[in-house]
């Protein structure tokens, strides 16, 4: 089964050929990372309007990687899958209206998928030894949650962040510290130089709630710097080597005690913040010592992309064998999403 995908949440345009869900056949991300970089901060208006003028050619790339044109489409091509949200509203408008589109003049299967649902299946694309149950953890610039998978589709959320998402938590450290955007990559390069025990942040650890905060280490960073601003390479060395070195192991500590309270023998990472070299290598360490396996995206699942999305697509059809019905899709609501805490 090919399923064509298209991804635009955020500040990516994606469009991806996936073939029974685990092979992807080609993948075109289109980032605007350049365009948003003045602002610090994602711009919904520019990220819409970058998609509008980006989604016709990413589309055409994948399909042409992918060795289909418009001529065969209808032959090779199955169902069209598209983000349905959460995300940016104009965004993802873009790729939804491009998708039904496609899907009409084709009479293919439509397919909306949760863009958690992506990052929550996306490290099967290139694990296939993968079993179910596992537990999630789903870290990105607007998410944090920790989620146990029973079966493709039926979810329990164990824990999401009360204010900021780890992601944000990363960005505002480097607008504080002067660095550039996106600010997760910018620490995770600096911090590799620098001491992780220099500066001693609490780890919010929220214990008695499998919950995540970050708003109050942010804080913590802010009134450090006021007393000690930074003044040479070395020390903001130091400060970014902590500071991620904080969150890395909140990170891994609440992962790896909710994996061992519901006996949980596999933890997913997913989420552009998996992306993040320390929070692979602590990650990656800690389940070899608890004998509990990791699997994590490599760096181009780990972002926002349109492979991700055909594969929580084919999963999404194989269980609700949805059928093309003048884009009316008859779903199980037992599959939906109803209990992420968005």
């Amino acid at each position: 089964m090919n399923i064509f995908a298209i991804e635009t949440s955020c500040d990516e345009t994606s469009a991806s050929v996936v073939s029974n869900g685990l092979k992807v056949r080609s993948v075109v991300i289109s980032s605007q990372i350049k365009i948003h970089a003045g602002f610090f901060g994602v711009v919904p208006e520019l990220a819409s309007r970058a998609h509008i003028e980006n989604i016709n050619h990413v589309i055409w790339q994948a399909l042409s990687d992918a060795g289909i044109n418009f001529t065969d489409f209808s032959r090779k091509i199955d169902a069209v899958a598209f983000t349905s949200g959460p995300g940016l509203a104009g965004a993802l408008l873009v790729g939804a209206i491009a998708a039904k589109s496609l899907a009409c003049v084709y009479k293919k299967p439509l397919i909306p998928v949760n863009h958690l649902d992506g990052h929550l299946y996306s490290s099967l694309i290139e694990n296939k030894s993968v079993k179910l149950p596992f537990l999630s953890l789903i870290i990105s610039g607007g998410h944090t949650e920790l989620v146990a998978v029973e079966d493709f589709g039926k979810y329990k959320v164990l824990g999401s962040t009360r204010d900021d998402a780890v992601g944000e938590a990363f960005d505002k450290a480097a607008k504080m510290l002067g660095m550039s955007y996106p600010g997760g990559p910018a620490i995770d390069k600096i911090a590799e130089n620098g001491n992780p025990e220099a500066v001693k942040f609490t780890r919010p650890y929220l214990k008695g709630s499998w919950d995540f905060s970050f708003s109050g280490i942010k804080t913590a960073l802010l009134n450090y710097l006021k007393t000690s601003p930074v003044r040479n390479e070395k020390q903001l060395n130091d400060i970014c080597a902590s500071f991620r070195q904080a969150v890395a192991e909140t990170l891994c500590f609440k992962s790896f005690e909710a994996a061992k309270k519901f006996n949980l023998k596999r933890i997913v990472l997913g989420g552009g913040v998996s992306a993040n070299s320390l929070i692979r290598k602590i990650f990656l360490k800690t389940g070899q010592k608890n004998k509990i396996k990791v699997f994590i995206p490599s760096l181009i699942y780990s972002t926002d992309n349109a492979a991700m999305i055909g594969c929580a697509a084919y999963f999404k059809q194989k269980n609700c064998g949805l059928k093309y019905d003048d884009i009316q899709l008859k779903t199980n609501p037992s599959l939906s999403l109803e209990n992420w805490r968005l």
